[in-house]
């Protein structure tokens, strides 16, 4: 997750002051210093909030330093140093010295207060809600929302948040597009048919949430030179019922990524473009084509951006001014889609194109190899597989697998990693076939 907030305090206690980190994804991170100066993760807590402020100090007892942190929705929670201790008295009845047993009761009061204070003003609602001079009115609500590509698995991650609880997100898409499982949502998804031929739906998606889920985090795959909106309408449990549209654009050339440096040495195919087109055209060009490029036109007459496939790891170089735009890639369908995308763009706006292409043979060669370690996977995957339920049956009958080979007992060991992966092997051998 992304570094929301930071702070400086010894919580460590070791005369050197630590490094607190609160992260959007709701983890907390304690980090020291080693003697090359070098950061190590001391202690990390997942909260189910994004973390927004974090603060190290001495604040319920003395002499026991804390860090107390607030999360997106209001929520102020609290890590101390304290140890606290448990004796077992007579019966296994919990001993609570005097000073917890003043500090819980101190909090029951005051929730009880909290609580009284919440019924009086929601009875005063209905009371006013009811009246004749009632106005109605829509309620207002904030949602956190990041869309980000994840280069590790070439997917992108949609967090949704809210300040209050979340009662259900419908997603739509224009665009062909797949869902894929996240541990740390707990949502109940449903799926509608929907006919892309008439409408352009390609998926019709419902996640309900579990009472007090203020946080849902998705993630979905794209096909590169399929582009479109995907929308997200995200209800909370709010009285009267009230929704918030979300529009996320997937992009032409949606898997790849911004860069500082490419290899100059791999094999290159270059499309040029020509015409009657501007500096700021152009640029809104790539910006239509490619994530992480900003909407203002850089200062200077000409710019040069590099981006990486995420999926492949194939290359992209990109430089354009008024009047003329060079893309170098050393993959054949990068600049395939790249002509088609742009020639659309400017028939849009009539603008006559002089298009030309250099191929090199070569770089078919070279792009294929990239493909041929993930096919390979696949194949061993799918072998392995097989093995499964034969080994675990000489496991039955033998009673130990001591007496199989190193690669068949690891076989073994990951057996349900395994499977998992191959269910969604036909989705990426669409991938890498398109």
């Amino acid at each position: 997750g992304g570094i929301l907030c930071v702070d400086n305090f010894d919580i460590v206690g070791d005369g050197v002051k630590d490094l607190l980190v609160g992260r959007d994804d709701g983890m907390v991170e304690v980090y020291s210093f080693d003697n090359a100066n070098e950061p190590v993760l001391r202690f990390d807590q997942a909260l189910s909030e994004s973390v927004t402020s974090i603060q190290g100090g001495c604040v319920g007892k003395d002499g026991y330093d804390e860090i107390v942190v607030s999360t997106y929705s209001g929520w102020v929670t609290g890590l101390t140093t304290e140890p606290i201790h448990k004796e077992s008295g007579p019966g296994e009845e919990l001993k609570i010295n005097q000073e917890m047993h003043n500090k819980i009761s101190s909090l029951r009061s005051e929730l009880e207060h909290l609580q009284l204070k919440v019924l009086q003003e929601r009875e005063k609602y209905q009371q006013s809600s009811q009246s004749s001079k009632a106005k109605s009115a829509v309620p207002s609500f904030s949602i956190n929302d990041k869309f980000t590509l994840n280069k590790d698995d070439a997917s992108y991650s949609l967090t949704l948040e809210v300040q209050t609880a979340i009662d259900n997100v419908l997603i739509q898409s224009d665009v062909p597009i797949d869902l894929l499982d996240v541990d740390k949502n707990s949502a109940v998804v449903s799926f509608s048919s929907c006919d892309s031929e008439s409408n352009d739906n390609f998926l019709l998606a419902t996640y309900r949430c579990q009472a007090n889920t203020t946080r849902l985090e998705l993630k979905i795959r794209s096909i590169e030179g399929q582009y479109g909106t995907l929308q997200a309408y995200v209800t909370p449990r709010i009285q009267p019922k009230t929704c918030q549209v979300r529009q996320y654009l997937i992009k032409p050339l949606s898997l790849h990524q911004r860069t500082h440096v490419i290899d100059h040495d791999r094999p290159m195919n270059t499309l040029t473009l020509t015409g009657q087109f501007s500096f700021a055209e152009v640029h809104s060009w790539v910006v239509f084509c490619l994530p992480e490029v900003p909407e203002k036109p850089p200062a200077g007459e000409c710019v040069t951006f590099y981006f990486q496939n995420t999926f492949l790891d194939t290359q992209l170089e990109s430089t354009y001014k008024k009047g003329e735009g060079i893309f170098k890639s050393d993959n054949i369908s990068t600049i395939s889609i790249l002509k088609d995308v742009l020639s659309k763009e400017a028939t849009k706006r009539k603008i006559n194109l002089n298009i030309s292409y250099e191929i090199n043979e070569v770089s078919v060669k070279h792009t294929l190899k990239l493909i041929h370690p993930k096919l390979e996977y696949q194949l061993l995957l799918a072998k392995k597989v097989q093995l499964i339920d034969a080994l675990k049956e000489l496991q039955v009958h033998e009673g130990n697998t001591n007496f199989l080979i190193p690669e068949y007992r690891c076989i073994l060991e990951e057996a349900d990693h395994l499977q998992e992966e191959y269910k969604k092997q036909p989705a990426h051998l669409e991938r890498l076939y398109g």
